[in-house]
């Protein structure tokens, strides 16, 4: 079965990605899926954003992630609908949610090394993000 993808905006992407790390691990933790949300309601590049698409985007996420070529499907999407200048903001936005719950799990951290490989993220420049997430939800 091929999955019919809709039109995406780039912050439906952002969203995307957000919701495909979240998933990752079979598991979208209460704390993942609040981070998404105060993403969405707090950053920049969200500042005229519907957020009633984010069901939507979601739903298509989860869709994906059941076809065999899902993976490669949203990928595909995220470079069509992304600018390039967006790329490592969305590699910020994977991290934080990654890190959110105090803990990335390894289907998490695959679908990160995925990301940095897919979007050509500088290793140098993935592994200081990496560190500001892991930073900004470190637990006392």
């Amino acid at each position: 079965m091929t999955l019919d993808l809709p039109s995406f905006s780039p912050a439906d992407t952002l969203v995307a990605v957000m919701v495909a790390v979240s998933a990752s691990d079979q598991n979208m933790r209460t704390a993942e899926l609040i981070a998404i949300q105060r993403i969405v309601d707090h950053t920049p590049v969200f500042a005229n954003y519907d957020t009633d698409r984010i069901r939507g985007v979601s739903q298509t996420v989860i869709s994906l992630f059941e076809e065999e070529d899902g993976i490669d499907a949203l990928f595909g999407l995220v470079r069509d609908s992304l600018p390039e200048r967006l790329y490592e903001t969305a590699y910020v936005l994977a991290c934080d949610v990654a890190a959110s719950d105090g803990q990335v799990s390894e289907g998490e951290a695959a679908l990160l090394q995925e990301i940095r490989d897919q979007l050509e993220i500088s290793r140098l420049h993935a592994a200081a993000i990496e560190l500001a997430a892991q930073v900004r939800h470190r637990r006392l």
